[in-house]
């Protein structure tokens, strides 16, 4: 339903920051929440943040006062600005999207990945 570009990973320092960028499209349907999930190697995928439409915000506990979620509705994009970057961070990056149709039904859609890696 919705096409979701993810952008921004890449190699940094422990205690650098990175911005990843999530830009959505091709949605006929409202996205009423967006989210970043992550998953290390050999782990479960596991959520990282998340944002509604209307600016309620959730936050893993091992991300909260690091990582912040926002989101431009009008561009469709929800970035996260993750600042003091540990090495246990280290993840494949993935955006997720919600939409709502007329009739009720809940697609959910995700973003091809984007790799984050720090370095101690």
């Amino acid at each position: 339903q919705v096409q979701l570009a993810e952008s921004g990973g890449g190699l940094v320092l422990a205690g650098g920051s990175l911005r990843l960028s999530c830009a959505a499209s091709g949605s006929r349907f409202s996205i009423n929440y967006m989210a970043w999930y992550r998953q290390a190697l050999g782990k479960q995928r596991e959520l990282v943040a998340a944002i509604t439409s209307g600016g309620n915000t959730n936050y893993a506990d091992s991300v909260k006062a690091r990582f912040t979620i926002s989101r431009d509705n009008a561009k469709n994009t929800v970035y996260l600005q993750m600042n003091n970057l540990k090495p246990e961070d280290t993840a494949v990056y993935y955006c997720n999207a919600h939409t709502l149709s007329a009739t009720g039904t809940l697609y959910s859609d995700w973003g091809q990945g984007t790799q984050v890696t720090v370095s101690s």
